[in-house]
């Protein structure tokens, strides 16, 4: 499982990259179980596409519940060029950054690539995936590490019917060198079994809001029943967008003004001070006297009317 888990990112990068040129896919999601003679793996994946972008989610949980992800983003930058960047997490927790830029013409895709350790220690990668004919491929590759040391790898991969045979050497920076071969047949809508006397049952569904649809899967002969679907670990799906919403405008209290008493002001006190009291005055009435009617009369020219005297 282990020497394969590095093919199975290159062909989900490959499946990212079909995406990047399908508009019409925005979104897509899956599972997946892989029984093998070391265990049980569970993995998920999701990803969404927009804008000539893609980025993806997966996870592998292994059968001791160690959990490996990958997350990444896949980027068409021209007509069969692409860029890519993501970071990959191992059940220890260290990461793996890594980034590239692949190139397709003619039948052939060439890709270079960088890996930064949690330690800042970097290796380079580079190679070629050549489609020779119909169900024809063969694949070139040198991965280099932070001391010089370079691995080179040579492949080729035979598909026809339901089965692909893939044979291969690694050879080191000492000359010595790896063979390796299997093959993978489908069994089944979604079952695969390899020569190596592993199964892989996967379900996957493409849609536009990026949910999964599980099942049962039941095959007959050698290959495992799913009675139930897996106990599968998602990873999170890409964050949504960000939208701002304004907060509500505060209440309007209407408070009103504090009463203003005007107190009127205290008539001043008048205190009035009089003057000393005169003398009283007593008048002595003359005694009374008879009373006589003077006639009118001329005096001197002036006439006095009638009066009493």
């Amino acid at each position: 499982m282990t020497s394969r888990f590095p093919r199975l990112l290159g062909a989900a990068t490959s499946a990212l990259i079909v995406l990047a040129s399908t508009p019409a896919l925005a979104a897509w999601s899956g599972h997946g179980t892989a029984y093998t003679p070391r265990g049980t793996y569970n993995g998920a994946h999701y990803g969404a596409c927009g804008g000539g972008s893609c980025s993806h989610a997966g996870g592998v949980a292994g059968p001791y519940g160690g959990l490996a992800t990958n997350t990444g983003t896949v980027t068409r930058t021209a007509p069969g060029q692409f860029s890519n960047s993501g970071t990959a997490t191992g059940p220890n927790g260290r990461s793996v950054q890594h980034d590239g830029n692949t190139s397709c013409a003619g039948g052939t895709c060439s890709h270079s690539g960088n890996l930064t350790g949690p330690d800042g220690q970097t290796a380079n990668t580079a190679g070629t995936v050549t489609r020779e004919g119909a169900g024809q491929y063969s694949s070139s590759g040198t991965v280099t590490g932070a001391n010089g040391n370079s691995v080179s790898h040579a492949a080729s991969t035979t598909c026809a019917g339901a089965t692909c045979a893939r044979s291969g050497t690694v050879t080191g920076a000492d000359g010595g060198t790896v063979t390796h071969a299997g093959s993978a047949t489908r069994v089944a809508p979604g079952v695969v079994t390899t020569g190596a006397g592993s199964t892989v049952v996967h379900g996957t569904t493409v849609v536009a809001s990026g949910t999964v649809t599980t099942g049962t899967v039941a095959t007959g002969g050698a290959v495992v029943a799913v009675a139930t679907p897996p106990v599968v670990v998602t990873p999170p799906p890409p964050p949504p967008a960000t939208v701002y919403i304004p907060p509500p405008p505060p209440a309007t209290v209407y408070v009103p003004p504090p009463k203003v008493v005007v107190a009127a002001p205290l008539p001043p006190t008048t205190v009035i001070i009089g003057a000393a009291p005169l003398p009283r005055t007593v008048y002595v009435a003359r005694p009374p006297r008879a009373a006589v009617m003077v006639p009118g009369h001329w005096a001197g020219g002036v006439w006095v009317p009638a009066h009493i005297v």
